[in-house]
């Protein structure tokens, strides 16, 4: 009689960076993986911005997941949103995006959900104020800039039209900063001589940020420059504010004297901080797991979590000696948990080596010639900044299909200005009159008036 083994069984959940370098560790083992996402593509989060300015499409930025893992044999894809974790009975409870639910059992589990964004405590301000996390928020910004320019067009006065020119974004980090680089580049260049009522030029960008730099992570150095290319650009820097109220018409801020001021603007964009998904919350409940002010949930220097070597939790969810929220980490220890997972397997019993990241270094770009890059004691700023920029995303995209597409794209833009993925939606606003109802085998006919 033949023996059957059942391999051993691997859950990841999160198809993000994290996920995805996760799973291509454990391409050759002898392990049956599940990658369970909410969403059924992988996404490179760190160009949402320009889908959402027009210059990349949905289709560049985002690829199948089971595209990208088609020759991982032992990799199953599951389209569900992971809700908790029975740590005892080691599986992962999903739900199903109509309505089921499944579960799924694990031998080795890797937590890799990234983040989301947060709002403060003021989740009432998503609906007017749209983050950057997801395909979705891209192409809501997408409309919402669009859009206005339009709605300025046809404004009924000079107020209204000059609400409409007013775009306010809250958080001063990359990308916000990327944001407003976009939508001054958008106004100058893209819909230049395109309107005949208004001047796009007008527009006004408002960049609110609660610390006293723009990009403080890059360091003074590249922050002034920054803030300076911005300035040139014609952003508004509002630093050292809060935002205490956002509606539809406009934003509070409270400046650093206690003072509040009120911005009219019908565009107000989100990119300030980030915050652990429920299942970050559920699972560091259900293991005992310390979580930092975020949520990130604390892990020991080989990412398993305290009392749970089964349990990996990697990328932007994972708390560890202060690592940043980066593409980088996120990919450096999603290959580490996966390759930790394939020695486990094979038997090796040396005690693995402490996760450690190699700091590739951080980039933002601006403008047109315009970026800073930050890499170890390397500062770049300026044309030289933004060739590196370059170079460094068409790194990333190597293994995308659409990598040749977006390089043209890029050119396209850089050469003229003009963006071919401008087109956006409008959420009906009267519903479509109902249809008068024709009985069975007899014959409508339309009439006149």
């Amino acid at each position: 009689m033949e023996d059957h083994v059942t391999p051993r069984r691997v859950v990841i959940v999160g198809g993000g960076f994290a996920g995805l370098f996760a799973a291509r560790a454990l391409r050759r083992s002898p392990v049956a993986v599940t990658l369970v996402d909410r969403r059924a593509h992988h996404l490179f989060q760190p160009l949402l911005y320009q889908c959402a300015a027009g210059i990349l499409s949905e289709g560049q930025i985002a690829q199948p997941l089971r595209a990208v893992l088609r020759r991982h044999a032992n990799v199953r894809c599951l389209l569900a949103d992971a809700t908790d974790v029975d740590v005892k009975g080691r599986a992962v409870h999903a739900r199903r995006p109509e309505g089921g639910s499944v579960v799924v059992p694990y031998d080795d589990l890797i937590v890799a959900v990234g983040m989301r964004q947060s709002y403060f405590g003021h989740d009432e301000f998503a609906v007017h104020a749209p983050g950057m996390k997801t395909l979705a928020d891209a192409l809501e910004i997408r409309r919402r800039l669009y859009r206005a320019f339009e709605m300025a067009e046809s404004a009924a006065d000079a107020e209204e039209r000059r609400q409409w020119l007013t775009f306010a974004l809250v958080g001063g980090g990359p990308t916000g900063v990327e944001l407003a680089g976009q939508i001054r580049e958008i106004a100058g260049h893209t819909l230049d001589r395109e309107f005949r009522t208004i001047d796009p030029l007008q527009a006004q960008v408002l960049l609110f940020e609660g610390s006293d730099h723009v990009l403080g992570t890059f360091g003074d150095r590249l922050a002034g420059k920054a803030a300076r290319t911005l300035h040139d650009l014609g952003v508004e820097l509002h630093l050292g504010t809060r935002v205490t109220d956002l509606d539809a018409r406009g934003l509070t801020v409270q400046e650093r004297d206690g003072t509040t001021t009120r911005h009219a603007a019908r565009t107000v964009l989100w990119t300030a901080g980030v915050e652990a998904p429920p299942l970050a919350r559920a699972l560091a409940k259900a293991a005992g797991a310390e979580q930092d002010h975020a949520g990130r949930i604390a892990v020991k220097p080989d990412l398993t979590l305290p009392g749970h070597p089964e349990i990996r939790v990697v990328g932007d969810a994972m708390s560890l000696n202060h690592l940043p929220g980066l593409a980088e980490v996120a990919m450096q220890s999603g290959a580490y948990a996966g390759r930790a997972v394939r020695h486990t397997v094979e038997g090796r019993t040396r005690k693995p080596k402490p996760f450690r990241y190699r700091d590739l270094g951080a980039a933002a770009y601006i403008c047109r010639g315009r970026a800073v890059v930050k890499a170890g004691p390397v500062h770049l700023s300026g044309v030289s900044g933004w060739l590196t920029w370059l170079f460094i995303h068409v790194a990333f995209l190597t293994g995308f299909r659409s990598r040749l597409g977006a390089a043209l794209s890029w050119a396209i833009v850089f050469a003229s200005g003009a963006r071919r993925e401008r087109a956006f939606t409008l959420p009906d606003s009267d519903p479509e009159p109902a249809r008068p109802r024709v009985p069975h085998g007899s014959t409508a006919v339309l009439r006149g008036p």
